[in-house]
């Protein structure tokens, strides 16, 4: 089993940076795709980054490239999601989740899909506005 909690979420003005963090305790967070979703009010959840366990492979949504970067640090059981530009759009609830798996790599968007995480976070709210 393992337990994620977010955190690092707050209101800042369009053009700021903001820091998430999700730390697991718990089973087998060091051989765990970490994944970063976010969720705006009526609309679905939708995939923002994910990261392998070995940290040599990431995956950004297009909306981010280039403005977030996620990484981890095994040692601290925590995975990052760094947010720069911010805009209004990225406001959202964001979500951290983990799928175990005994690879260290992975390629291609085949984390990008929800489903197929198996623990989850509770959430923490990001508002960007002026």
């Amino acid at each position: 089993q393992v337990q994620l909690v977010e955190s690092g979420g707050g209101l800042v003005q369009p053009g700021s940076s903001l820091r998430l963090s999700c730390t697991a305790a718990g089973r087998a967070f060091s051989r765990s795709v970490m994944g970063w979703f976010r969720q705006s009010p009526g609309k679905e959840r939708a995939f923002v980054a994910a990261i392998s366990w070995s940290g040599t492979s990431t995956d950004y949504a297009d909306s981010v490239k280039g403005r977030f970067t996620i990484s981890q640090d095994n040692t601290k059981n925590t995975v990052y999601l760094q947010m720069n530009s911010l805009s209004p759009e990225d406001t959202a609830v964001y979500y951290c989740a983990a799928r175990p798996t005994q690879f260290s790599t992975f390629s291609g968007r085949g984390y990008r899909q929800e489903r197929i995480y198996d623990y989850w976070g509770q959430g923490t709210q990001v508002t960007v506005s002026s």
